[in-house]
């Protein structure tokens, strides 16, 4: 299903199967790129987590989907007591891991919480959505392809550094500002998607 639109769904058949792959992995990548700053990572997980406990609520009530025009899946309601574990588990780890982070998450724990995101979006019938949930997992992403891109076509770099939060690193940033700041950007997404609830 596409944000924006009221009832725009592609049959996949056969292939929502490598799409879903896609999903996971990407999402589980896209993570692991971003956690590299003491607390960085999962300040942005918890957003993300929050945003899709309210899609897997509304995709599980019947009554909500059909008055927010939404695929109604039966029991992805269930799965919001999943998410509102994660933004437990988030809020609990970032105690210990803000700057000067006492616990690191390390591989594990980042491509692990990315795959659970991109499983609740696959359940909540709300993948492509999933771009605009995780924006900044994309961004960080992104700046890796377009740095390898780049330096592999032409030599040169694009960024400073790659992943993006090493840029402004580079730039002079303090890393309490450029945490602080990318999970301003990771909540402002999170509420842009929640728009498309009603925006259609």
């Amino acid at each position: 299903m596409f944000p924006f639109f009221k009832r725009l769904v592609v049959p996949l058949g056969l292939l929502y199967v490598p799409f879903a792959v896609l999903v996971m992995v990407g999402a589980s990548n896209a993570v692991n790129l971003t956690d590299g700053l003491d607390g960085l990572a999962i300040g942005a997980t918890l957003a993300a987590s929050a945003t899709y406990a309210i899609f897997t609520y509304v995709a599980g009530n019947r009554v909500v989907a059909d008055y927010l025009q939404v695929i109604s899946v039966p029991g992805a309601g269930e799965v919001t007591v999943f998410c509102g574990a994660l933004v437990g588990a988030s809020l609990g780890f970032l105690w210990f891991n803000c700057h000067p982070a006492e616990v690191f998450m390390g591989d594990v724990g980042s491509l692990s919480l990315g795959a659970a995101i991109g499983m609740v979006a696959i359940v909540a019938k709300q993948e492509i959505l999933l771009v605009l949930v995780g924006g900044l997992f994309v961004l960080e992403a992104v700046s890796v392809i377009l740095q390898v891109g780049s330096f592999k076509l032409t030599g040169r770099r694009v960024l400073r550094m790659a992943p993006l939060h090493h840029h402004f690193e580079l730039a002079g940033w303090a890393e309490p500002k450029i945490i602080v700041r990318f999970w301003i950007l990771a909540v402002l997404f999170a509420l842009l998607s929640l728009s498309t609830l009603k925006l259609r």
